[in-house]
């Protein structure tokens, strides 16, 4: 798994990685472009632009970026200012590409009219209703007929303020009514799930209007961002349809001394560290540690991984003014051991892939062998200055979220329960003993509107227990969940630690008498529980009730899953055929004496 994925890294370029030169990007990029095509399992994904602007740089610089993260992009684009045509009238050439997202890039220059002086405020209102339905329309209109994924701009703020302050405030002023149509994005947003806005509004602030905007070149080649700022916007977009795909990071592999906090604490002791408001560097650590906390809240696995005694370690947690405590931190690594071979026991402690990690240090030699070792791991260049700690982990996109679900915010505590279960299994010498002391209970069902969002994001970052590894949006689980052909499974464990959550997944395909499973994936928490067990089970009494008599499956291999490629012999299949390159085809043949496999799992009805 970790040599599959270096492979796969090796050529993913610094000069991509925040904090970035812009202007050089914007030279280089065809030479980029060059380099990073000749990566290895790049994967194939149609991307069309539609642009209220022109959108030749921008699409150049999104194939850049998405090519840094794995990805080979195709691309749809519109004619300069034709987004609204392209959707609302028949386009034979966009439906034939088939995308897999649809982005508009659209900004406040696409906006019909702002208000007028003396226009009353109810006029106003209804104008910025009929310029939010036109969008709307627009994306209903992708739904029904391309059933994608959209990432939408929102609006930026114009360089200039015709009524100064009153601007923002006054019905009349264009600040109010861009705040105005954003509020009705994201409340449009919230209730969508496939549907990801594209926060141009926090870029341009954050880059400065100023030289967000260039005139100029608006009214010279109609880009309605300048390229300085295109990269930072290629960049955004990249880091959502990254995650869109699921990948995205879970866990953050902390440094202790002068990362997390000033100071040295096996030679300065406890009272010598540097944190809290006495200093300003102190007031800089307490800020990042308060941003570590409130990543943590959202679901972010902490770890740590220090070169020190491990109790001296432990000590600096106990520091009154740390944000952070022992008990945030999920596993906790302090020895003289290589900092690249504990960061790889930690990922195999929680149980989860390197590509998932992210690690932070002060120290450059340690970073740059921890990146020549463990080249699927993110590493940050932190610099020297502790106050852009947080600027730079919060710029590189390593955490991005396109939702956030109750079993993410559960996840700290599940893999904390993990390494409990861990620790409670090695005392048993029988593992099925170990197994029926775990008391699990399971909810095994057909999909439900309310778990099709967690679905999704399951479905779209699981790689070890994953038979197939075909990725689906959320619109077409929505599609496959109503659709009387499939067969379609979600599964829940709980036991005696606590609830595991929505961790598996079953999509099978009826076609006559037989039913072909489409994708059959497990959390990588759950494994080795009896889980799948209980799910087959699940499978062949939905399967009996529709009258079928055969399953046919697929194990696709893929670098991650080679952990199920017994699975269907181990369930009693009957092997059809096998490829060179590691893929396998298989028969069930369901009887009616068929005896259940699930020895250890109580299934709740």
């Amino acid at each position: 798994m970790y040599k599959q994925n270096s492979i796969l890294l090796t050529t993913m370029s610094p000069l991509l990685e925040y904090p970035f030169d812009s202007l050089y990007i914007l030279r280089k990029k065809r030479s980029l472009k060059r380099e990073l095509s000749n990566q290895q399992g790049l994967i194939e994904k149609r991307i069309a632009i539609l642009g209220g602007s022109t959108t030749a740089e921008v699409r150049d610089l999104i194939e850049v970026f998405l090519l840094n993260e794995g990805f080979r992009p195709s691309f749809y684009e519109s004619e300069y200012n034709k987004f609204f045509e392209d959707l609302t009238f028949e386009n034979k050439k966009l439906k034939d590409f088939q995308p897999d997202i649809i982005y508009l890039h659209t900004s406040f220059v696409n906006i019909l009219s702002f208000p007028e002086m003396g226009e009353s405020e109810q006029n106003i209102k209804d104008n910025a209703d009929r310029e939010f339905s036109r969008y709307r329309g627009l994306w209903s209109q992708i739904k029904s007929e391309l059933n994608c994924p959209v990432i939408q701009n929102n609006f930026e703020l114009p360089r200039d303020r015709p009524m100064g302050n009153l601007d923002f405030s006054d019905v009349h002023g264009r600040t109010n009514f861009i705040m105005r149509l954003n509020h009705l994005f994201s409340e449009y947003a919230r209730k969508n799930s496939n549907f990801h806005i594209n926060d141009i509004f926090y870029l341009s602030s954050w880059v400065g209007l100023e030289r967000w905007h260039d005139k100029t070149l608006w009214y010279a080649t109609k880009y309605a961002i300048s390229f300085e700022a295109l990269p930072i916007l290629a960049h955004n977009i990249t880091n959502i349809i990254k995650t869109l795909f699921g990948k995205t990071r879970k866990c953050l592999v902390l440094d202790l001394d002068n990362t997390i906090w000033g100071g040295v604490i096996g030679e300065q002791g406890l009272s010598g560290l540097e944190i809290g408001k006495d200093t300003p560097i102190g007031e800089a650590f307490t800020a990042f540690q308060n941003y570590i906390k409130e990543l943590k809240q959202r679901g972010i696995i902490l770890a740590v991984c220090s070169k020190n005694d491990l109790n001296i370690a432990k000590e600096g947690f106990s520091h009154p003014d740390s944000i952070l405590k022992l008990d945030d931190i999920t596993v906790f690594k302090a020895n003289w051991e290589p900092k690249h071979e504990n960061i790889k026991s930690i990922a195999r402690e929680i149980n989860i892939d390197l590509a998932s990690l992210v690690f932070l240090d002060d120290n450059p030699s340690e970073r740059e062998i921890v990146s020549s070792q463990t080249p699927a791991v993110k590493v940050p260049n932190l610099g020297e200055d502790v106050a852009r700690y947080i600027e730079i982990l919060d710029r590189s996109g390593c955490f991005e979220a396109i939702s956030i679900s109750p079993e993410d915010l559960e996840r700290n505590r599940a893999y904390s329960d993990n390494i409990k279960r861990q620790e409670l299994g090695a005392r048993y010498e029988n593992y099925d003993e170990f197994l029926r002391s775990l008391e699990m209970k399971a909810e095994i069902k057909q999909f439900t509107t309310i778990y099709l969002e967690r679905i999704t994001q399951l479905v779209n970052k699981t790689n070890q227990f994953n038979l197939t590894t075909k990725r689906f949006t959320f619109p077409q689980l929505e599609e496959i969940s109503n659709d009387p052909q499939y067969i379609t499974l979600y599964g829940r464990l709980r036991d005696k630690f606590g609830d595991n959550g929505l961790i598996s997944v079953m999509i099978g395909e009826i076609c006559n008498d037989i039913i072909h499973i489409r994708l059959w994936l497990m959390s990588c928490r759950v494994i080795k529980r009896g889980m799948e067990h209980a799910m087959f089970d699940q499978f062949i009494k939905e399967s009996k009730k529709r009258g079928i008599k055969n399953i046919k499956g697929a194990y696709l291999k893929s670098a991650k899953n080679n952990i199920v490629s017994s699975l269907y012999g181990d369930l009693g299949f009957k092997n059809d055929y096998s490829k060179e390159n590691g893929d396998s085809f298989w028969t069930y043949q369901i009887s009616g004496s068929y005896i259940e496999k699930n020895q250890w799992i109580e299934v709740l009805t």
